[in-house]
């Protein structure tokens, strides 16, 4: 089914009339909403923020944070969007130690109500390492001390570990792609049918792509490891207290299994893309790729050179 986009007015009398409906489910009545924003960020899916109003069964006021992931039906990251995957995914991971993820609300797979499927979450109040510009170049994290970067950093991929550590057959196994083999098999095979679905969009460095799948497929390594792999694993997609704990993990979009190295090869990849790649130098705290894979394995990721922390990593 072909939709399309919704005015803001329309989405707003919309969606108040659908949040009436399923808060009085939860016994709170008399929804209204007081606030309606949405942030330009985002490549995948078109957030709203919405602070609502309710009348709890003993009369009292409750004033809610929520957010609204929309699914995009035109972006082209991905094969097939699917916003409710990514709540599946959440919701798989609540409570697992040291995942922190936001608690998923409620779920829509009307496209009617808002113009397309969509999920709604708790806000999780906090700051976000900035992508554009760079958070090595402007925003909050140039103004920390390189002792707190350094914690922030820590903090980032000791959050990953714990995620690496999750047992994923229970709750999780539909992240696993199809085909036979290794873990790292299936996954380069998802890769593959990637590669070739996007190929009306391959328009810039079309021959550098080619170049590093071949690579990617032709130094591929033995690894037997497998487990949860986030897919956009970055300091960007996470929310930071004041503390500079990790309070949530976002956009699950591309999760799926295979060896955790995939997940620090991103991370590295990415750390290197918004600092040195546009001529810029490392804040001072934030570790560069060797002393980052040894932290990783100080803090309980794999260690086997052999495992999947180092043998999927780039050069």
């Amino acid at each position: 089914m072909t939709t399309q986009p919704m005015s803001q007015l329309a989405a707003r009398e919309s969606l108040a009339g659908w949040l009436s409906r399923e808060l009085a489910a939860e016994d709170c009545r008399d929804a209204a909403i007081q606030g309606l924003s949405a942030p330009g960020a985002g490549y995948s899916g078109k957030t709203v923020f919405a602070t609502v109003s309710c009348t709890a069964p003993d009369g009292a006021e409750r004033v809610q944070e929520l957010v609204f992931r929309v699914q995009v039906p035109d972006q082209q990251l991905f094969v097939a969007p699917d916003a409710l995957r990514q709540a599946r995914v959440m919701s798989a991971l609540a409570g697992r130690p040291g995942v922190p993820v936001p608690a998923i609300r409620f779920t829509e797979t009307d496209p009617q109500v808002l113009g397309a499927p969509f999920y709604v979450m708790d806000r999780v109040r906090g700051r976000v390492p900035g992508d554009v510009p760079s958070w090595h170049r402007k925003g909050w994290t140039v103004d920390l001390t390189p002792a707190e970067r350094t914690r922030l950093h820590d903090n980032g991929l000791a959050a990953l570990v714990a995620l690496h550590r999750v047992d994923w057959r229970p709750g999780l196994s539909f992240l696993d792609p199809p085909g036979a083999g290794s873990a790292l098999d299936r996954y380069l095979g998802q890769l593959g049918r990637w590669y070739e679905w996007c190929a009306p969009s391959r328009r810039f460095g079309p021959d550098v792509l080619a170049a590093g799948l071949r690579y990617v497929l032709d130094h591929r390594p033995g690894d037997p490891g497998e487990g949860v792999v986030w897919g956009d694993a970055r300091v960007g997609n996470m929310c930071f207290a004041d503390d500079l704990s990790v309070a949530a993990l976002f956009d699950w979009e591309s999760a799926t299994i295979g060896p955790p190295g995939i997940d620090l090869g991103w991370w590295l990849m990415f750390e290197r893309y918004l600092c040195e790649a546009q001529g810029l130098q490392r804040l001072d705290g934030v570790p560069g790729r060797e002393r980052a894979i040894a932290r990783y394995q100080e803090l309980g990721g794999p260690r086997s050179p052999t495992s999947s922390t180092t043998s999927c990593l780039p050069p």
